[in-house]
């Protein structure tokens, strides 16, 4: 894959269909996929893809996307086109009519390896018209770890099975053994042969759709409104950039560390140009792989890439008609945002991919800041798998949850709270009653997170905690891949960072143990819990200049404290019945409190470092103080300082919030 990407396509006549058929025909692709996305949703076996991780598409013969789904979730975006093209370049001319072919490979242009894609040839008049693609993650696809995300893989060989583009059904006749070799390697085979007809079957739903067009209109007209609709896509993206201020803007982002390093954040640099060409991105100067799974490959870069820049443009359809209105040039390989073979990958979506998505997010609020939003909370994800012993058979588990989160504030309201991660928006929350049912892992709590959005003149969303007990299981193992333990959600314009994620074991208890927010492979056994937040959402402006009527609701809520609301807002508020969400605002007191944190925040922020830890250590402050009012990062565990670390934060935080002080 060359470093620099442009999706190129044959132009089509601008007006070669009438009106009234081309959107006939544009709407009916997208109902299509949907189709696609509705059969899979009621056939799936998986609880992971039930639960609505996969995205479809339909591509043309070339594999450009033509239309993908209203629901897909945004790491997909970008990437079934690579896909879709990885089996032409594989088959060639040995593409048939009932053919069925399976891939998940990263260096293909695919996201990790848990996600699983099936690609069926629609065919018409003897020719490929079409591509139907379906990508689902399955549960398990092998590996050293249950759920096979191991944070320790520095290479590709532990994480699991990579599937090349194979044949799975050749002219309609289903291959017994290639379908047994594949879902042998996972743990839950069962599950995993369900998915593999389940998803092939979505794409038989696609063909038919697409061939019931052809019957009505012929296959002329199909194939040309397929280009038709990618050429206005285009036209549309290229028109809008053309209203916009043209020049480059840059920021740069982090992962929270390089387990192979000494301790720093790990920098992800974007540069992105407007020059009446389209938009080209560049991400010189981002940091060698890091040894651990956290890397992307191209295709997730890409992917990426597209989908922080299409949710600006929230109402054009997504086709290879957007792609090729950007371009981006990722770099050699061998970074983390272009990782190549054999480097792991798995962990992509928790590392580079929102960091990509949050600092393009932060460049377009530049341009277009009656959308602009502060950074969203990280994608986790925690993996408890082992050996069911509620079954006499004691079969394999994988216990697979993510939250929701809050996003970052906006330029006009508070961010969403307890939503779904900018990764996957379509992604639901996952019901505690189907997991219980399905594996030992009793949920013993799930709620707003108090003081877990950012403070902002426009709050960050909320985040969430979650709470769990390990119950009749036998040799259990826990796994957790997540990031901004460190690199802390952040706000703009003024706003102040969230909370860290982390994952805590039997806390509050003597075997009390904070295991971070990046590990795999942890023993556990029945009757030990844990506990996890999300993050919520970076604050918009100065949260000095927030009401405090809007605070005071903010305590009612039971989103901030009343000691965060004094401490972030300014706002000293008193109880009168808080039962009765009866309190009242001391207006002398605010104002004062409100003038003394205007004269001291800057000083704050250049504190001795030392002098702040060990203050944390001795119970003098707390966590948010250490974070939003002094620019310290430390192992939130032991309190240990992370000079580096903290140095690179408050540089981001001087940049992002202190200038923007009055």
């Amino acid at each position: 894959m060359s470093d620099t990407t442009t999706l190129t396509r044959d132009a089509a006549p601008r007006t070669a269909l009438d009106p009234v058929t081309f959107e006939v025909l544009k709407n009916a692709f997208a109902t299509s996929v949907d189709l696609m996305s509705e059969q899979i949703l009621r056939t799936c076996y998986s609880f992971v893809i039930y639960s609505r991780d996969f995205s479809s598409a339909l591509c043309d013969a070339s594999g450009n996307t033509v239309m993908q789904g209203s629901g897909d979730i945004a790491v997909h975006v970008g990437t079934l086109h690579f896909q879709a093209k990885a089996v032409i370049e594989q088959f060639g001319d040995d593409i048939n009519p009932g053919d069925v072919f399976a891939i998940n490979d990263p260096y293909r242009g695919g996201t990790h390896f848990n996600d699983v894609s099936f690609v069926r040839p629609i065919f018409s008049q003897g020719r490929i018209i079409a591509f139907a693609q379906n990508k689902g993650h399955w549960a398990d696809i092998g590996g050293k770890v249950p759920g096979s995300f191991d944070v320790s893989a520095s290479e590709h060989f532990g994480e699991g099975l990579r599937i090349t583009p194979v044949r799975v059904w050749s002219k309609g006749v289903f291959l017994h053994d290639v379908a047994q070799l594949l879902v042998a390697n996972t743990r839950a085979p069962e599950q995993a042969l369900g998915d593999l007809h389940a998803q092939s079957e979505a794409t038989a739903v696609c063909e038919r759709e697409v061939l019931r067009l052809v019957d009505r209109y012929g296959t002329e007209t199909v194939e040309l409104a397929m280009q038709e609709t990618q050429d206005y896509v285009e036209r549309t993206v290229r028109r809008r950039l053309a209203e916009l201020p043209q020049g480059t803007w840059e920021t740069v982002d982090y992962l929270d560390l390089d387990p192979g390093k000494s301790e720093g954040l790990v920098p992800i640099k974007i540069r992105m140009t407007l020059d009446g060409a389209g938009i080209h991105y560049n991400l010189e100067g981002s940091a060698d792989v890091v040894d651990t799974f956290l890397n992307s490959g191209y295709g997730t870069t890409f992917s990426a890439i597209y989908a922080g820049t299409k949710t600006f443009f929230p109402d054009v359809p997504l086709n290879s008609g957007f792609y090729a209105a950007v371009t981006a040039d990722i770099g050699p390989e061998g970074t983390v945002v272009n990782a190549g073979w054999p480097y792991a990958v798995t962990g992509f979506c928790s590392g580079p991919y929102e960091k990509l998505m949050n600092g393009i997010f932060e460049i377009w609020s530049q341009l277009m800041p009656e959308r602009a939003m502060a950074c969203a909370f990280n994608l986790e994800y925690l993996l408890v798998g082992g050996r069911d012993a509620r079954s006499e058979s004691t079969p394999y588990f994988m216990w697979y949850d993510w939250m929701a989160g809050g996003w970052g504030g906006r330029s006009s309201k508070d961010g969403s709270s307890a939503t779904a991660p900018v990764f996957g928006v379509g992604l639901a929350v996952q019901a505690c009653e189907g997991q219980e049912r399905l594996t030992p892992v009793l949920t013993t709590m799930h709620s707003i997170g108090t003081d877990s959005g950012g403070p902002g003149r426009f709050r960050g969303g909320c985040g969430v905690e979650k709470g769990g007990t390990l119950t009749d299981a036998d040799a259990s193992v826990m796994s957790y891949c997540c990031d901004r333990a460190r690199s802390i959600t952040w706000g703009i314009e003024g706003g102040l960072p969230s909370i860290p994620h982390g994952v805590w074991l039997n806390r509050g208890t003597e075997n009390e143990r904070f295991l971070g927010s990046i590990f795999s492979s942890v023993p556990v056994q029945p009757g030990d819990t844990f506990f996890r937040p999300s993050a919520g959402g970076g604050g918009f402006g100065d949260p000095l200049e927030r009401t405090p009527e809007e605070v005071l609701e903010d305590v009612i809520d039971g989103y901030v404290s009343l000691g965060r609301a004094a401490a972030d807002y300014g706002v000293v508020i008193t109880p009168i019945d808080p039962e009765l969400d009866r309190y009242e605002i001391d207006r002398e007191a605010t104002a004062a409190e409100r003038a003394r944190i205007r004269e001291h925040r800057a000083a704050w922020l250049e504190t001795d470092p030392a002098e702040v830890a060990a203050k944390y250590r001795a119970g003098e402050i707390d966590l948010l103080d250490v974070i939003r009012r002094h620019g310290v990062i430390l192992d939130w565990g032991t309190g240990e300082l992370f000079e580096e670390t903290t140095r690179q934060h408050r540089e981001q935080m001087v940049r992002r919030s202190a200038t923007h002080w009055s």
